[in-house]
């Protein structure tokens, strides 16, 4: 068993690293929108005792950005009375044990339809005298590009490498099978890495696990967008990108354990629901040209597929 969040100190130290995680990756942002670009507004939140949730954090939220239409980073640090299904699925004697929480949590949804969508999150959970952490990122492209895709997971692949030669193929595939909508039988996106309720390296090493994934965000991301935010983009392209995007609302509304361990703890909503773009669409049976570039991202890149 994992070693409990303990003393105060230790959480202090989590929190710190976090807290520098969300303004790293949102100064980056800001220098990405370039001068005169949007900038993130900074919300900061408080649930005070006799509150099913107590505790405190900093929503950082862009909006109607030259390159980012909405992207929001949150910081949260809480605690509750009882942990919610959510988080005992896989620890049912923790069922109704007090926790403590604390994540970054962040999905960037960009202007141009050849920017992927991306998501990424940290986070540790303790209760009784365990701790874990979970997290990883994923990628969402609307037009498909190879070298994206394999830039992406060398990214995610080199973060975890220094924990082991097993783990990238093992939460690459946690990954597909996670961001997977059950309901339509599709991909969400080109995937990534993700892992939950991981303890097995004992406390040091599975947060240095954790901080690598954080810190090797920028590096998976940033490059892509500055390859594509420059690209020429129409009506197609934007009636297509509004169309995934609803498949994106989809997974994070139906499936999403993050979402209902917020909103069945009796978290913020607000916060809770900034993964959500400005913008979405549906359409009832739409079917795309085959070989267009549409239908491409179904045939070749909504696949499981080695990348790397």
């Amino acid at each position: 068993m994992a070693q409990a969040l303990n003393p105060a100190a230790t959480a202090a130290r989590v929190r710190g690293y976090l807290e520098g995680l969300q303004a790293r990756i949102t100064g980056a942002l800001e220098e990405v929108e370039g001068e005169g670009g949007a900038r993130f507004r900074s919300d900061a939140w408080r649930r005070e005792a006799g509150s099913p949730l107590q505790g405190d954090g900093i929503t950082r939220i862009l909006e109607g950005g030259r390159v980012f239409e909405r992207a929001g980073c949150g910081f949260s640090h809480v605690s509750g009375p009882q942990l919610p299904p959510s988080a005992t699925q896989h620890r049912p004697e923790l069922a109704g044990a007090p926790f403590e929480a604390m994540g970054v949590s962040l999905v960037f949804h960009p202007r141009n339809p050849y920017v992927p969508t991306v998501h990424m999150n940290v986070r540790m959970i303790a209760a009784g005298d365990a701790c874990w952490f979970g997290g990883g990122m994923d990628l969402t492209p609307y037009y498909g590009f190879e070298e994206d895709a394999v830039h992406f997971h060398r990214a995610c692949r080199d973060a975890l490498a220094p924990f082991g030669e097993g783990q990238y193929p093992r939460f690459k595939t946690w990954c597909d099978e996670y961001f997977f909508l059950k309901h339509r039988g599709e991909q969400r996106g080109v995937g990534g890495i993700f892992f939950d309720d991981f303890s097995e390296l004992g406390f040091e090493q599975s947060l240095a696990m954790t901080q690598s994934v954080g810190d090797a965000f920028l590096g998976a991301y940033l490059p892509i967008v500055q390859r594509r935010m420059d690209m020429p983009w129409g009506e197609r392209e934007r009636d297509f990108q509004l169309y995934r995007r609803g498949r994106y609302v989809e997974f994070n509304l139906v499936w999403d354990r993050g979402t209902h361990f917020g909103l069945q703890s009796g978290g913020r909503t607000e916060s809770i629901l900034l993964s959500m773009p400005p913008l979405a669409a549906w359409s009832y049976q739409r079917e795309s040209e085959p070989g267009s570039p549409e239908a491409e991202l179904t045939a070749r890149f909504l696949q499981r597929r080695d990348w790397v």
